[in-house]
Formats: C-alpha cells, sequence, structure tokens
C-alpha cells in the first residue's frame, strides 16, 4: 500500500461529514504520489520543480503510472502543475483500483437492497495499517488527510514532516485545495448573479 492508497482509504472510515470533494482529493492524492516517488529515489525537488530519478522501487500499478508521467526534459514541471495535471479524476483511478485490488467492497444503502450502491473500506489489511498511521498520527498522512479537511483535532506542537521537500510538497497541496475552493466559491456566486438577472427585479 502507498502513501496515496492509505489517504484515500482513510478519507472513507469512518466517512467524514462533510464528505471530502474528489477535486480535493485527486490534488491530495497526486501530492501523495510525489511524496512517495520522493521516498523511492525516484524523484528529488529542487525548488519548486520535480526532477525525476530512477523509476520507483515500488511494485504498484498507480505509482508506476505517475512516475512514467513525469517531465523528463528541462525545465522540469513545477510541483503545483504536476497537482494539476496528474491531479485529474485521479481518485476516480485510485477508487478502481481500490475496488480490483479488493481494498473497497460495494454495499446497498436502502433497504431491501433498493437505492445506490456505496463504498466503503473492505475489511482488509490494507485498511487497518492505514487506520494505524492515521491513529498514529504519521506527519505525512495527518498533513495530507489535513489538506482535505479531516482535521481530528491536530496539535500545532506535533511533531513537523522532517524533511524540506515533503514540506514543499504539502504546502503546495493545502495551496492547490485553497485555489480550488476559491474557484468553487468564484462558480457559485456567478451562477448566483446570473440566476438573479434571469429572474429580474
Amino acid at each position: 500500500m502507498t502513501t496515496a492508497k492509505d489517504l484515500f482509504i482513510i478519507t472513507m472510515d469512518p466517512r467524514p461529514e462533510p464528505p471530502v470533494g474528489q477535486g480535493d482529493l485527486s490534488l491530495a492524492l497526486a501530492g501523495a504520489e510525489l511524496i512517495d516517488l520522493l521516498g523511492a529515489g525516484a524523484v528529488t525537488v529542487d525548488g519548486d520543480r520535480i526532477v525525476p530519478g530512477g523509476p520507483p522501487a515500488a511494485d504498484d500499478p498507480l505509482l508506476g503510472d505517475a512516475a512514467a508521467q513525469l517531465t523528463r526534459q528541462p525545465p522540469y514541471e513545477r510541483i503545483d502543475d504536476w497537482l494539476w495535471r496528474r491531479g485529474r479524476d485521479l481518485s476516480a483511478a485510485y477508487q478502481a483500483g481500490l475496488e480490483k485490488d479488493g481494498e473497497l467492497t460495494r454495499t446497498r444503502s436502502g433497504r431491501l437492497s433498493l437505492g445506490s450502491d456505496r463504498v466503503e473500506p473492505a475489511d482488509t489489511a490494507g485498511r487497518r495499517r492505514a487506520a494505524a498511521r492515521r491513529d498514529g498520527r504519521e506527519p505525512v498522512l495527518t498533513a495530507l488527510a489535513s489538506a482535505v479537511g479531516i482535521d481530528d483535532g491536530r496539535s500545532d506542537d506535533e511533531p513537523g514532516l522532517g524533511d524540506e521537500a515533503v514540506t514543499t510538497v504539502v504546502a503546495a497541496v493545502h495551496d492547490a485545495v485553497m485555489e480550488l475552493e476559491a474557484v468553487r466559491q468564484r462558480r457559485t456566486i456567478e451562477n448566483a448573479s446570473f440566476a438573479n438577472l434571469w429572474r429580474g427585479p
């Protein structure tokens, strides 16, 4: 299991209220992949740019796909550009991958098996590992979860991330999520103004 997969699982277990937005989660998953690639020695960070290295050691198809999408010619890609490009529909890709691996299961939410399917984590070693990282307040996972609005009362005196490159990536994820929220708010205001225009005085 990767940090991105652990992050996806803890956003559903237990299901937070309000639920995590798919766009927010996709950005955070792209950041989690980048952190795993840093840990595998597949990339380094030079300022705000991602410098590719060797292939990731982890045998994970989604992480391998992330490594294959790295920009390998200078000037290398900026971290924030990577988050938006790689993050497009990434939560859906992780859901499909985790369902295929048996880490997620579909259940019926209505009576007599009527109603829509709901996806939730299966009782697996992967789920228990993700929960242990969450409950142990592992700094990277906690910081990424916080970026998507999952905050279990994290205090300011908890230990930091301990790595400048990882800190840079986490900060970029927070900035991207805030930018996405600003876009949402702007669209809401524009849609309300448009509706008022048609409604008239």
